[in-house]
């Protein structure tokens, strides 16, 4: 299996050195940069093959909120922000630009690491490179959803509820579980944001649409069945 590479930006060279240390150890494979514009030059040339980026906010060049923007509006990909502030409207900033986690210094870098492998886990890149339910495939590295080998269009946050989904067919999931697990616990927004991105998924599904379920009173499940569908 291939390891899961993660991008490391922090203008602290001695910090990030150890937290490269601790992650080699734990059998990650490790970039290093020291800068913000590094961060996101690194992240355009390796797009493909980063799993996860442990992102610093007090960065020259472009500071770790600029990054973290600028990566999230073309990738789903998972961020750890790392600062040495504890304020917690330093928090929420990070998790209202698609922060995934955040980590405050000083830290332990094993529970750093402990939390990368769990958001990794949670995000679906590690464990295994590719999903596959039904007509339905997703591959992980390239982040692209297919159906019948046919690439689908859609936006970072429709993958990421469509592997979501997936990782947990055939259970009820409710609305709250969904928003806490696709959009994180810290999101400000109502149960309307999932009706939403559940209707534009399932049109993008068209012929498969049927595989996302409602279930009255709670919320919905996957199930990729298709022995009704007519594909003619």
């Amino acid at each position: 299996m291939k390891k899961s590479l993660i991008l490391i930006a922090d203008d602290e060279i001695r910090l990030g050195k150890l937290v490269s240390d601790f992650l080699v150890n734990s059998g990650f494979g490790v970039l290093t940069v020291t800068d913000g514009k590094q961060a996101f030059d690194i992240f355009n040339e390796y797009r493909n093959k980063i799993d996860l980026i442990i992102l610093d906010v007090m960065m020259p060049k472009m500071d770790g909120w600029e990054v973290l923007k600028e990566i999230k509006s073309i990738s789903s990909v998972p961020i750890i922000m790392l600062t040495a502030k504890a304020e917690e409207c330093d928090q929420l900033t990070g998790f209202k630009l698609g922060a995934n986690d955040y980590v405050t210094k000083p830290f332990s870098p094993s529970v750093l690491v402990a939390r990368v492998e769990n958001l990794l886990k949670r995000t679906g890149r590690i464990g295994g490179e590719q999903l596959v339910s039904g007509n339905l495939s997703i591959d992980l590295i390239e982040h692209v959803a297919y159906i019948d080998d046919r690439p689908i269009e859609m936006t970072p946050k429709e993958f990421d509820l469509l592997v979501y989904f997936i990782q947990n067919e055939g259970i009820a999931l409710s609305r709250d579980n969904i928003l806490n697990a696709v959009w994180n616990h810290d999101y400000f927004g109502d149960l309307r944001t999932v009706d939403t991105h559940v209707k534009q998924l399932r049109a993008k599904l068209g012929l498969f649409s049927h595989y996302i379920e409602t279930v009255r009173g709670i919320g919905y499940r996957m199930r990729c069945k298709d022995e009704d569908v007519d594909k003619s």
